[in-house]
């Protein structure tokens, strides 16, 4: 009697140890990207698989190749009784009703590329970097190559994507004090590099003085590099923005691209998790560090957490980096 007493003890106090890990893994979480058919968002659903993989998690990538249906993917997430969603805004402006939405119904909302956007709409925004530095990287870059001086595009993949703004908007807050280089205007491309490349061609043809071109969406310099090769201008365009080795690495070779900047998408889904699975075990408080490289040590600005993820890349140093 004693035995089966001990035993029946032991068994409930393991299955209530087991309830209690169980509890920790059991959240419905999701995370949401822009769009899922081009290499960025791609690289993003491989860690959050990898995720999966080393936590015995389900955690559900979802969304859609055209940018402009995310909305309503979230929309009809909302009665499917999700613990919190994890986005990437395509369109900031027709995701923001969504997400509120989403917070009314007690969903936490982790946003990533979206700092400034209001912060009703999500619990806490998760950045790689704090986006002005960066937009200011691209600016400085741009004008090594340039001497300051000429004239420069911009891309964006939605005009009203908040982090891309938000880095033009530096780079060209730093031009207007610091160079003499003139903006001919900034272009949406929809995150396609035959938008990029369309637009590119145009803009050279008719504007032959033009000396540098931003990108923003991963896919922008790309497309870019493509049209100044082929119009033999390489080497005498600065072609400077964000992208991937797996996609910009040819023209980074070529010298057409001089240096992009990255971080790593599978990073940021695994940390978008990881503070969503934070924000749920502590009543809704931030952490200040999470356990994914670049995000190791955090810097907050109210519901802003920015980590140290950035990484600049050239010729010289692309294959540490060849994702």
């Amino acid at each position: 009697m004693k035995k089966a007493l001990v035993l029946g003890t032991v068994t409930m106090a393991a299955a209530m140890v087991m309830s209690t890990f169980a509890f920790a893994d059991d959240y419905k979480i999701a995370v949401v990207p822009k769009m899922t058919n081009i290499g960025w968002f791609q690289r993003m659903e491989e860690g959050v698989n990898e995720y999966n993989e080393e936590n015995g998690t389900d955690y559900v990538y979802r969304g859609s190749a055209e940018g402009a249906d995310q909305a309503g993917i979230v929309e009809q997430m909302l009665a499917e009784d999700w613990d919190a969603i994890c986005v990437v805004p395509f369109d900031s402006e027709s995701l923001a009703p969504v997400l509120e939405k989403a917070r009314d119904q007690g969903i936490v909302v982790i946003t990533h590329e979206a700092a400034s956007m209001d912060p009703k709409y999500f619990d806490y925004d998760i950045e790689a970097f704090v986006n002005a530095d960066y937009g200011t990287h691209f600016a400085e870059a741009i004008s090594d190559f340039t001497g300051g001086e000429g004239k420069y595009i911009q891309f964006v993949g939605s005009l009203n994507s908040v982090s891309h703004n938000e880095w033009c908007d530096a780079a060209d807050a730093y031009f207007e004090e610091n160079t003499k280089m003139e903006k001919i205007g900034r272009y949406e491309t929809g995150d396609d590099t035959t938008s990029s490349y369309n637009q590119t061609k145009e803009l050279l043809q008719a504007n032959p003085d033009i000396a540098a071109i931003e990108g923003s969406a991963s896919t922008d310099i790309v497309g870019a590099a493509q049209a100044v090769d082929e119009l033999g201008l390489s080497g005498k365009i600065a072609v400077i923005g964000t992208s991937l080795t797996s996609i910009a690495g040819d023209y980074v070779n070529k010298d057409v691209i001089q240096t992009f900047s990255v971080w790593d998408p599978a990073k940021a889904g695994q940390a978008m998790i990881e503070l969503a699975k934070y924000v749920l075990d502590n009543d809704g408080a931030a952490p200040e560090e999470l356990p994914v490289d670049g995000y190791d040590t955090l810097t907050a600005d109210n519901t802003v957490l920015y980590g140290n993820a950035r990484v600049d890349v050239t010729k010289e140093n692309m294959a540490d980096y060849d994702f």
